[in-house]
């Protein structure tokens, strides 16, 4: 957990600790990545207004070393914007200041057992082809028109998700229970924003999706 906040640090550690976590703590974004680099940690929670090293550039620096190490962002800030920024460098989810405990450990509970979906689960090798890109779901890269790509593994599974069900509108709580693992009482724009990124890589207008449309009250859907 990577918080500068102690009066939030602290409680939260004691609640992650009574779940039956193991927490190591700090406030600082540097250390935190020297932690990283040494222990295997299942997951990171990670505020963004750090000292020194913020945690946009920590989120960056940890996708560089590890595509699937689940990463749950705490912020304060607002803005859309900053959320999908922090998505894009790699974050699985985020979280708005103030949050409630019960979904915070919710999110947190799911997030790990998604990491050992990846432990103890051989998936078969995937390909598939989209607007001229070839991705390989299980190697988390893609090639296409505009070169190589790497992906999340949260990208990599809602991609699964939505092209092995084509032309069918899948809801965003049936999106959120069978990519994040998340039930109906988590309300979030994970989706939203994660079905932004898809378009940037393979729309060539993304603003004018043609394989990932989504149906106002409905869900989203991907078409051929």
């Amino acid at each position: 957990m990577v918080e500068d906040e102690l009066n939030l640090a602290r409680p939260l550690r004691f609640n992650l600790e009574q779940e039956g976590y193991e927490v190591w703590s700090t406030p600082s974004g540097k250390e935190a990545l020297a932690l990283q680099a040494k222990i295997p940690f299942d997951l990171i929670i990670l505020d963004l207004m750090l000292e020194e090293i913020d945690g946009f550039e920590v989120a960056r620096q940890i996708r560089q070393r590890d595509q699937k190490l689940p990463i749950l962002m705490l912020t304060a800030r607002t803005a859309e914007q900053d959320r999908i920024h922090g998505l894009e460098l790699g974050a699985d989810d985020y979280i708005v200041k103030p949050f409630h405990l019960r979904e915070l450990l919710l999110r947190v509970e799911r997030m790990i057992e998604r990491t050992t979906w990846y432990a103890t689960d051989a998936r078969p090798a995937r390909q598939i082809a989209i607007a001229g890109y070839v991705v390989d779901l299980e190697k988390l890269s893609g090639s296409g028109p505009r070169g190589p790509m790497q992906l999340t593994a949260l990208e990599a599974d809602l991609l699964d998700a939505l092209t092995s069900q084509p032309n069918r509108v899948l809801s965003r709580s049936e999106l959120l229970e069978k990519v994040w693992g998340y039930h109906s009482e988590v309300e979030t724009r994970t989706v939203d924003n994660f079905i932004v990124r898809l378009r940037k890589y393979f729309e060539e207008e993304p603003d004018q999706p043609r394989h990932f449309i989504s149906l106002r009250g409905k869900g989203y859907m991907y078409v051929p």
